[in-house]
């Protein structure tokens, strides 16, 4: 019985990120997520009673993913430059995962912010430790100087936007070739990695 269970919830997260991406928070029926899900609505109301319970069950779910990487990446002895590295692996790797969740994020954070800054927060996501971190390379001559705010924010653009804008990327770019988008997602990782070291990194000058 709990393997059933495990299987339906996992049923109705699939559905309801579906239904959520294409008609927003406030746009999406749980009738609409029970037919996706192909169960009838009663059975989603015993798992999920509300819509935002679902919602923040799948915000949940991706934060569970990511977060606890990340935090553990940021709280490691590795350099800077290596946790820059292990982060925007971590980003790729979760988006290429879940493309949808620039998508979802955006426009969740136009009809209401509050929801997903809450649930940032519960899940003890601390931004400053690296900025900190960043600050402390830079005043060592590891990095040049800059503010770290936009040192994270040009790493995480670089990352995000490229899904954000799938449709844009793949029309643009590859005339639709779903082939090529995917192979172009799967290089994005170290194309990031070398574009940012090579930008940030201070080259030791060699001693005659």
């Amino acid at each position: 019985m709990e393997i059933k269970k495990d299987s339906t919830e996992e049923k109705i997260l699939g559905a309801a990120k579906s239904v959520f991406v294409s008609k927003g928070m406030e746009g999406a029926r749980m009738q609409e997520i029970a037919d996706e899900a192909g169960i009838n609505k009663a059975l989603l109301h015993y798992y999920f009673r509300s819509k935002e319970r679902l919602f923040e069950a799948i915000f949940a779910e991706i934060i569970k993913f990511a977060f606890p990487k990340v935090t553990r990446i940021v709280g490691s002895d590795e350099p800077i430059v290596a946790k820059i590295e292990q982060v925007i692996d971590a980003y790729i790797e979760l988006l290429i995962e879940h493309p949808f969740i620039p998508g979802f994020i955006i426009k969740e954070l136009n009809r209401d912010p509050s929801g997903l800054f809450k649930l940032v927060v519960k899940f003890g996501l601390n931004p400053q430790a690296i900025f900190d971190q960043m600050q402390i390379a830079m005043d060592r001559g590891e990095i040049i100087q800059m503010q770290p705010r936009h040192l994270a924010a040009n790493i995480i653009s670089m990352c995000i936007f490229p899904f954000a804008a799938r449709p844009i990327i793949s029309f643009i770019l590859f005339k639709d070739d779903q082939k090529a988008l995917e192979a172009f997602y799967a290089e994005r990782a170290e194309v990031i990695k070398k574009f940012v070291i090579d930008a940030i990194v201070i080259k030791k000058k060699e001693i005659e």
